[in-house]
Parts: structure tokens; C-alpha cells; sequence
């Protein structure tokens, strides 16, 4: 881990509004996995957005909206976030998200197989199309048109576009957690 973790008491004034705000949301919709350490601090992408409030911020805001005003199914969702965590091994990306997606329901069997970065068999409309729309764009390429149409079929239009930006801030936030090498929280056993 590059960055130490901030406790709630060396907050700066800049950073103590980010943090309430990000607390607050940790607990209400990343509730499933340890995002918050025992004193307090927060983990995971939270702390290198609390160590840059400003840019912190923009990150966050569009976080919750991507999160909190979230339209697509959950389970499509959490595939795609899968998709793009596996992409960049990032493991705190996939440690959370399995978490949420073993909440939503995504059985053992194809959670495992989308973190070793391989699509999963059994796979069907929304999932499918989520599937193949992250990683066509994880994988650098521009979206093929026939992906797209089924993503619009299957989401709608507002639906596929928040498809596509929820795969691009999973880039942003892999590229947080991979370039501060965030740790995944130690568990007892």
C-alpha cells in the first residue's frame, strides 16, 4: 500500500465534508465487503480519493451517481464491474465486487470464472449483453456495432450508456486501486 490509511482525527479541513459524505455512502451501498478500517479510516479507492479531495470528489460524485442512481439489472452490473476488475487484476475491485455479486445472486461457478477473465457458460440476455459490452471495451477495442444494437435491445438506449460509463469509471477506479497497490482488507478465517 503506497498510501496510509487517514484517520477520521488527521482529517484536513478539505478532506473531513469528502469523507462524512463517502462514509455515509460506503455504508449505505458498499455495505457487503470492508471498506472501513477499525479506526475509522476508509479503505480501498476511498482513501486515495480522501488523499486528493479535490479530484477525490469529482471521482466520488460520479461514483454515487453510477452506484446510488443505478439503472441496469444487478447482476448485469456487478458482470461488468467483474469483466473490468479481471481485466486489470485488481484485486480489491474483485474482492468487493464478488462480494456484492455473490449478494446479487451469481453463483460459485461463474464468479469464478469471470475473475480468472473468461466468460462464463449459461450466460443470457442482460448478462450476456453486459458481458460482451465490457469486454469489447476493456479490451480496447471500439464497440462492434452488432454488440451495441443487442446492448440497446436488451437496455435500452440510456441503459447502454450507462453501461458503457459504469465499464469506464470500473477503469478509473482499477487504475486507483492497481496504481496505489490497495491491499484487500486481511479476513479472519
Amino acid at each position: 500500500m503506497r498510501l496510509p490509511l487517514i484517520a477520521p482525527e488527521d482529517l484536513t479541513e478539505e478532506q473531513k465534508p469528502l469523507y462524512d459524505d463517502m462514509k455515509a455512502g460506503i455504508s449505505s451501498t458498499f455495505n457487503a465487503f470492508t471498506a472501513v478500517a477499525d479506526n475509522g479510516a476508509l479503505m480501498g479507492p476511498w482513501n486515495p480519493w480522501l488523499q486528493e479531495p479535490k479530484i477525490g470528489k469529482a471521482i466520488w460524485d460520479l461514483t454515487k451517481i453510477m452506484s446510488m442512481e443505478a439503472t441496469l439489472p444487478p447482476k448485469a452490473r456487478e458482470i461488468a464491474i467483474l469483466v473490468t476488475g479481471a481485466h486489470f487484476n485488481s484485486a480489491y475491485e474483485i474482492y468487493a465486487h464478488v462480494a456484492v455479486a455473490e449478494e446479487k445472486g451469481i453463483d460459485e461457478q461463474q464468479l469464478a470464472t469471470l475473475v480468472a477473465g473468461v466468460k462464463p457458460t449459461g450466460l443470457e440476455g442482460e448478462e450476456e449483453a453486459a458481458y460482451d459490452v465490457a469486454y469489447a471495451l476493456v479490451t480496447g477495442s471500439v464497440l462492434p456495432r452488432p454488440t451495441y444494437d443487442m446492448a440497446v435491445r436488451v437496455f435500452g438506449k440510456k441503459g447502454t450508456h450507462e453501461l458503457i460509463y459504469l465499464v469506464g469509471l470500473y477503469c478509473m477506479v482499477s487504475m486507483t486501486l492497481n496504481g496505489f497497490n490497495v491491499p484487500v482488507p486481511e479476513e479472519d478465517e
